[in-house]
């Protein structure tokens, strides 16, 4: 522990204007979390004593301090985190980039000091790490980017302290000027009855945009691009099964045993220029994806990315709509990437292929998906400027293109703050598409799908047409447009807002996650905001509405919708949100031949209240409870029904090793007097976390969907059952030297068969090792 005699000064950027010099000291110390090394005693000591939140700027209850300096190569940070009462320190053993609910302490680290990005390094008492990405241009933040850096904490009977050790490689960084200048803030998070966000610095709470008020730091002249070259090779092994199953018939096992070799090599080529490269590169799904409930949902689910190939420096492709959605691309063969900022030009760009072509088809009432089982080329580029005075001015352009289709996209957009409490963004968009005849035979699997007009399709007939087949017929070669528009003012106690999104039936953006097009929607609303004082039972509270109006291009209405809630923050962390809706929209098509809307559907209301709540009683528990009740369209029937829907979600930790997550969906829908469907999905996941690196895990995902085939239009099986498993060892010693070896499988029932019958399983080893030269 360290003692009053040490050489440097307390510190806290409360009205630091200047920026403050860290020292040179050419010293490595041991990351053991001791922080018993001379050099220490030399380090630059921040005070870190400020509550940001749930309050503005007010006195911390605990007493924190951080050590840093610099050798050139590598930013040192010790923390010394005093506590009262340590029994009360919330640390559990997890898996990285999953202790967010635990004690924490780390900085956030504007390297280029923009105030566009910001690197993220958290670290909780038993030196579990947490690393993600702030994009002030998006709002987002990203957990998937992995930087490689140390830490280890220790926790002790005055609290805990933590010794990070973070190499500059990792970072992005102008290395032209001698003296460099970074912005950061140094933070520890205290979770007891309340979370409070405790900072070396004060934050303006009417200023939205935290980056831009956080102090300079200046230094590291002697800090100078090396090789900064990482080789990760990689081989896999793996034996998979399958089976036929076509109605009650099922077939006997097939097998194939792979063995895989893949290289993928990272280039700092300098401080602020990356090139990443890959070769027959392992892209799969590691771990299982949290299950989503698909019934009564006509456009395509959203999954997240987590390869990494992708992932590092993805916020420099990000703009204001999804343009660019790397889970596009299933099965590359091979990829290549360069991403770099410098005086506020920022750009990246990259290619690969993809074994196979999967094409989102999108309508305004719902979204189809094509799968071609062919080779795709898949390209993407994005460059922004940002200018000093808060206008920033970007493009962006994709292209996918197949033997049977191609997909280029042309996009401009702008973020102009003229303020800090206003904001304007626009994107405008261009695309180009082509689909091929055997293209549109993948969506259409009858005779006459060049001739709609000589085709009757009503509601209730069988039809070989549908949204997705009249969307690749429009035209042979499609020329699509869109622009988005926003305005908001954002003050401490309230905001406004208003924005304006116009797709026109032919836009395409087959690399994005784009997934309704022909419309037009106009959307306002605000919320205001209270703060509670130290003492009282809540701390925050919100009331929000909007109202919106959704079109298509023909200016027949498809939506009009206005929600309200109101939600508070109290004890234990808790938060309670009621929100009312009521909305009127389209149902399905009577005659699936037409695109029409006025005279070929049915305009249904839609009235609903929901209640969720959260909170956190105790270390290592969190639990949460959404609800729903009211009216909703019955998509397959084209009715109102009745639904319910809830979701409990519990997060338990038995120790400091063992997890236990659980999370439920019940969903049922009546109409007319009558069951239409129940669904259940249920997705548990056990995890024993043997130390910082290593945890087996056992996921478990069930789905139990019940019909009334009396009460659907079409024929439907009255039961579908699903279960897949999945148990997994990982090691990791960092993000890119890596172990895994685990075993997974999935079936189903539907009415011909008795049981779940395993249709898949598959049994899998991945090793990686990262040489960083």
């Amino acid at each position: 522990m360290l003692s009053a005699a040490l050489l440097s000064v307390p510190f806290t950027s409360l009205a630091i204007s200047q920026p403050i010099t860290l020292p040179f000291i050419a010293e490595q110390p041991t990351i053991d979390g001791k922080l018993d090394e001379a050099s220490w005693q030399r380090a630059k000591k921040i005070t870190i004593d400020n509550v940001t939140w749930p309050y503005e700027n007010s006195k911390s209850p605990v007493t924190t301090y951080a050590y840093v300096y610099e050798d050139g190569e590598t930013l040192f940070i010790g923390f010394e985190a005093n506590d009262p009462n340590p029994e009360l320190i919330r640390a559990f053993y997890r898996d990285r980039d999953a202790a967010w609910d635990d004690d924490l302490v780390g900085l956030k680290i504007d390297s280029y000091n923009n105030s566009q990005l910001a690197y993220q390094f958290f670290i909780n008492p038993l030196g579990v790490q947490q690393d993600s990405i702030e994009n002030e241009l998006t709002k987002h933040e990203s957990s998937s980017w992995d930087g490689i850096w140390d830490s280890v904490g220790v926790i002790h009977d005055k609290g805990y302290t933590v010794e990070v050790a973070i190499p500059l490689r990792v970072l992005n960084f102008d290395d032209s000027v001698a003296s460099k200048t970074m912005a950061m803030e140094f933070l520890r998070f205290l979770p007891r009855s309340e979370r409070l966000r405790i900072s070396n610095m004060q934050i303006d709470h009417g200023n939205n945009c935290w980056i831009c008020q956080m102090p300079s730091y200046q230094g590291f002249e002697q800090a100078k691009q090396g090789n900064n070259v990482a080789i990760i090779p990689s081989v896999v092994l793996g034996k998979n099964e399958t089976r036929e199953i076509d109605g009650a018939r099922v077939d006997d096992w097939e097998s194939e045993n792979n063995t895989e070799a893949s290289l993928d090599v990272k280039w700092g080529i300098t401080p602020d220029i990356t090139l990443n490269a890959t070769i027959n590169p392992d892209f799969s799904q590691v771990e299982a994806d949290v299950a989503q409930l698909s019934v009564n949902n006509n456009f395509s689910l959203f999954f997240p990315e987590k390869r990494a190939f992708f992932l590092d420096n993805a916020d420099y492709f990000a703009s204001t709509l999804n343009l660019i959605h790397t889970r596009n691309i299933a099965q590359p063969d091979y990829g290549t990437k360069i991403t770099g900022s410098k005086n506020g030009h920022t750009f990246a760009g990259f290619i690969a292929n993809d074994t196979q072509t999967n094409v989102l088809i999108p309508g305004n009432l719902g979204s189809s998906l094509v799968a071609l089982d062919e080779k795709s080329e898949n390209g993407a580029m994005r460059y922004r400027y940002d200018f000093e005075s808060g206008l920033s001015l970007g493009s962006t352009a994709t292209h996918r293109q197949s033997h049977d289709y191609k997909n280029t996209v042309y996009s401009i957009d702008s973020k102009y703050k003229p303020t800090v409490n206003d904001v304007f963004l626009v994107q405008v968009l261009k695309s180009q598409t082509q689909y091929s005849q055997d293209f549109i035979d993948e969506l259409c699997d009858g005779d006459n799908c060049l001739q709609p007009e000589q085709v009757i399709c009503e509601l209730n007939s069988d039809c070989d047409y549908n949204e997705g087949v009249l969307r690749v017929l429009s035209k042979e070669q499609q020329s699509g447009t869109g622009y988005y528009v926003k305005y908001q003012h954002d003050e401490k106690y309230w905001r406004a807002f208003a924005d304006y999104n116009y797709r026109d039936a032919d836009l395409r953006a087959d690399l994005g996650f784009i997934s309704q097009v022909d419309f037009k929607k106009f959307t306002t609303g605000g919320e205001y905001r209270w703060y509670g004082d130290r003492g009282n039972w809540w701390n925050r509270a919100n009331l929000y509405a909007d109202w919106d109006i959704t079109h298509n291009e023909n200016n027949e209405l498809l939506e009009k919708e206005a929600q309200t809630s109101f939600s508070v923050s109290g004890p234990l962390q808790s938060f309670f949100e009621l929100s009312v809706e009521h909305r009127n929209r389209t149902g399905l098509r009577h005659d699936k031949s037409r695109l029409d809307i006025d005279g070929n559907t049915d305009l249904f209301s839609e009235n609903g209240v929901g209640f969720y709540s959260d909170f956190k009683p105790t270390a290592g528990v969190f639990a949460s409870l959404y609800m729903y009740t009211g009216n909703a369209v019955d998509l397959a029937n084209n009715r109102v029904g009745d639904k319910f829907h809830i979701r409990p979600v519990l997060n338990m930790n038995l120790g400091k090793h063992f997890e236990v997550r659980l999370r439920h969906t019940y969903e049922q829908l009546e109409a007319d007097g009558s069951e239409v469907f129940t669904a259940n999905l249920s997705d548990v996941r056990l995890t024993y976390q043997f130390n910082v690196n290593s945890f087996l895990r056992l996921a478990v995902i069930y789905t139990d969907l019940e019909r009334n085939q009396t009460n659907y239009i079409d024929d439907v099986d009255s039961q579908y059952k699903k279960l897949a498993t999945q148990l997994l060892y990982s090691y990791k010693l960092n993000p890119q030297t890596v172990f895994f070896a685990g075993y997974s499988d999935n079936g189903y029932q539907d009415d011909e068969l008795s049981s779940i019958t395993k249709e898949q399983r598959t049994l899998f080893a991945k090793f990686s090792y990262a040489w960083l030269l």
